[in-house]
């Protein structure tokens, strides 16, 4: 593994990278509140399929940077989409297979939805992520609600100010929510939440939180791409959709299935929670290689 740094759109993005640079072309994204290290052992398998794998941090994260003190701290949908088309080009990759769960699923999903020349297949968590913000304020059942308590804690001052104080306090209790048989320990947990120092991450995660309920405005930068997000766009490319089934925020998504208008799988990791390739690396890598075989299979 080698770190890089590439600036690409409004960043300095820093990124793992695994494999031969000549190896075909893997973008995997991480979700809130991970790190790279979600693809730790996932990566090297893929290394060793011939994958060139590069996993950024997420803007908000680690050491990747905004370039501009002028720039929006952004989370919303739209500049995370941005964000890993812009990596793609820096990086001079014209196609690649694409994933990723949480934000980076829904940054992978974007540029599958939006962009499906980019991509040769697709790897989601959740399956289909991107935001249906109009319907925002739409209630769902009761125990789906109680997952979300985070999200409404943090549209208010109190979360911000929660979060700013305690970062590691709240990402701990997420991540034990979230991935119930998931026994991590302290090491593993202390090594991605000191991507959380990231002076811009506070920030970023609470206008994520607010802006996809919309309750803030977004970067006018990527508003285009915002409103094209509106009409809540097909996926066409080949995909594989998973879930873990002990998710305990995500839940069974297999119903999201009709976004998929391309070859479509779905799968389940039993007994894995939300962070899906740090919790099943093997099942995640062979999920990737089988989409590629997929998009092979469909001539992509």
């Amino acid at each position: 593994m080698k770190i890089g740094v590439v600036t690409a759109g409004v960043l300095d993005v820093t990124y793992h990278e695994y494999g031969p640079p000549d190896g075909w072309p893997c973008v995997l994204g991480h979700g809130f509140p991970y790190d790279v290290h979600a693809y730790a052992d996932t990566a090297p398998i893929l290394a060793e399929a011939g994958a060139r794998v590069i996993v950024p941090y997420l803007r908000g994260y680690g050491p990747t940077r905004f370039l501009s003190g002028d720039t929006p701290r952004s989370g919303e949908q739209a500049a995370l989409g941005a964000d890993m088309l812009a990596l793609m080009d820096a990086l001079g990759i014209e196609r690649a297979v694409v994933g990723g769960y949480d934000w980076g699923g829904r940054a992978a999903c974007i540029v599958s939805a939006l962009w499906p020349d980019r991509v040769e297949a697709l790897i989601s968590g959740s399956s289909y992520n991107i935001q249906d913000i109009a319907r925002s304020w739409e209630p769902g059942p009761p125990e789906e609600e109680a997952t979300f308590w985070y999200q409404y804690y943090f549209h208010a001052e109190r979360g911000r100010r929660g979060l700013a104080k305690d970062r590691r306090g709240i990402t701990r209790l997420l991540w034990q929510m979230w991935s119930p048989t998931w026994a991590f320990d302290e090491e593993t947990f202390g090594q991605t939440a000191a991507a959380f120092d990231n002076p811009d991450f506070v920030d970023v995660v609470i206008h994520s939180y607010r802006h996809r309920y919309g309750l803030v405005p977004g970067d006018p930068a990527v508003a285009h791409i915002e409103t094209q997000l509106t009409a809540q766009p097909d996926i066409s490319v080949p995909s594989i959709t998973i879930d873990g089934d002990k998710d305990g925020v995500a839940g069974l998504t297999h119903h999201h299935a009709k976004k998929f208008t391309g070859p479509h799988e779905h799968r389940i990791f039993r007994q894995v929670g939300h962070n899906l390739p740090q919790e099943d690396p093997l099942g995640w890598a062979q999920a990737v290689v089988d989409a590629r075989a997929m998009a092979e299979s469909a001539g992509r």
